[in-house]
């Protein structure tokens, strides 16, 4: 079920619950108490529904904060412009599940120094956000072709902003899991654990035998990275590296 329909059925399931309660005499009319309920009652059935545990807390805090928002008399077009602001940073993140995470210095500075100095190479960054990753990298390896996709429209417009001027470096916007992977030899994610085991199926169909795929902070599930990187930042950043064109052990159970 989509991450978005079980938090619309967790939603609407909460407020028939507390307003039943209500009818049947075991809850008090009054709106705290209702509104408090639904809270509880949201988070409740996001649980039974197996939602990311990070779905919990907003279920929680969604209708009193809500409520709270409402009484505030804040004008309606603050919201509205809320709505797209969000909309145009995180755009399709309810369906994929992937925000927008941003890679710092020090992570940049690991990846330039796992490029290889002899030689230029092809580096595709899905989900490249505002091109933390790549403009760097494309300044200090002017030998080297990047390649980031972005969704969101917000970041890509930040990012083509940004790497105006240089030449080995396109962004594109659109769906990585559509593109192509043909012919690189790096490519570097940063996402979520959701979409991790389709994106180590595609890098296995496309990627040649010895391109790197490199995961920042999230693993590959059931498989083992060839190489571990702790970056020693303040975030506690690690990065995975595995060959999809090599063979990778399943992990076994400690």
């Amino acid at each position: 079920m989509p991450p978005a329909l079980k938090a619309l059925i967790a939603q609407i399931s909460a407020w028939l619950i507390a307003l039943l309660l209500v009818r049947a005499g075991l809850l008090a009319p009054e709106m705290h108490f209702v509104v408090g309920a639904q809270a509880l009652g949201a988070m409740a059935v996001a649980a039974l529904l197996r939602s990311a545990w990070w779905w919990l807390p907003i279920h929680l805090g969604f209708s009193p904060l809500l409520i709270a928002a409402n009484q505030l008399g804040i004008s309606p077009q603050w919201y509205l412009l809320a709505f797209v602001v969000l909309s145009v940073v995180f755009w399709s993140s309810f369906r994929t599940q992937v925000p927008l995470y941003l890679s710092n210095g020090p992570t940049v500075a690991a990846l330039l120094e796992r490029l290889p100095v002899d030689r230029g190479i092809s580096f595709m960054d899905i989900g490249s956000g505002t091109g933390s990753v790549l403009i760097p990298l494309a300044r200090h390896r002017p030998d080297c072709r990047f390649v980031g996709i972005e969704s969101a429209p917000g970041p890509f417009l930040v990012s083509r902003l940004q790497a105006r001027g240089i030449t080995n470096l396109s962004i594109e916007r659109g769906d990585f899991f559509k593109s192509s992977w043909a012919g690189l030899d790096v490519v570097y994610a940063f996402l979520s654990p959701v979409p991790m085991a389709r994106v180590w199926a595609k890098a296995g169909r496309e990627l040649k035998p010895d391109a790197r795929l490199i995961s920042n902070s999230f693993e590959i599930p059931g498989v083992v990275a060839e190489e571990v990187v702790h970056i020693g930042d303040s975030r506690g950043t690690t990065l995975y590296i595995y060959r999809p064109g090599a063979q990778s052990s399943p992990k076994h159970p400690n």
